[in-house]
């Protein structure tokens, strides 16, 4: 049975769709989830989306969520859809929030630290080159230690930043899983992506989903991906 994606549309959302048609791509089932969908169980009040509880993962997509009102993530972390989503995470269901997705899992404390203002305050959109710094988490289960990856960045508020303390746990804890090879933005201690103590919900700001086919002139996201599918599939055999 192949693995359900749940994708999350907020106001602003404009990557959904890419993701949909990478995890597609590798065989998974990928569906929409409305933001102000507060159900839990199968099945969806809002036009042809479905709910958290019918699906093995959950993909909080790139975009501009309410606009970035306030700042990135601030609102949407008050949808009612994120409440679903925090249950359904500290339930072990695998969660991953690409770029404005991982500025919402900060606000909403799902993942510490802040994404602040890039260095010199300039959009960047650009292919950036990493290395995976760990493969204790759900979206770097099946890559190599040190592997190096070209997968394209688009983000303006993308710089990492956190206390002294939170980094010493994220160092310790084996939670960077992605790191810049040519720090873009300025992110703390080169950091492109980090997890949670528990492995399961992880924020990263490059596209796995822009390097998922040659056309794009990357398929390095591929083993993000099927790491995320393959996450997803263990909880549908359970």
């Amino acid at each position: 049975m192949a693995p359900r994606i749940g994708v999350v549309v907020f106001p602003g959302t404009n990557c959904e769709h890419d993701v949909i048609r990478a995890v597609e791509r590798l065989g998974a089932e990928g569906v929409l989830l409305w933001h102000g969908d507060t159900t839990v169980g199968s099945g969806s009040s809002v036009g042809s989306m479905d709910s958290v509880g019918s699906v093995d993962a959950v993909v909080l997509p790139g975009g501009f969520a309410h606009g970035d009102y306030l700042r990135p993530g601030a609102l949407a972390r008050f949808s009612p859809i994120m409440d679903a989503i925090t249950r359904f995470a500290r339930q072990g269901g695998p969660v991953v929030g690409i770029c404005n997705g991982f500025q919402v899992l900060t606000e909403a404390g799902l993942l510490p630290g802040a994404l602040q203002k890039n260095g010199h305050l300039r959009f960047l959109c650009q292919p950036a080159r990493l290395v995976v710094a760990s493969t204790a988490s759900v979206l770097t289960g099946l890559a190599d230690l040190g592997q190096e990856l070209v997968i394209p960045i688009n983000h303006f508020s993308g710089s990492f930043t956190c206390d002294a303390e939170t980094l010493r746990e994220l160092r310790e804890g084996d939670r960077i899983v992605l790191r810049y090879l040519d720090n873009p933005n300025g992110s703390v201690d080169d950091i492109a992506g980090i997890v949670n103590e528990a492995g399961n919900v992880v924020g990263l700001m490059p596209h796995p989903e822009r390097a998922s086919d040659a056309l794009l002139g990357s398929e390095d996201g591929l083993v993000l991906l099927r790491s995320l599918l393959s996450a997803a599939g263990a909880g549908v055999a359970a």
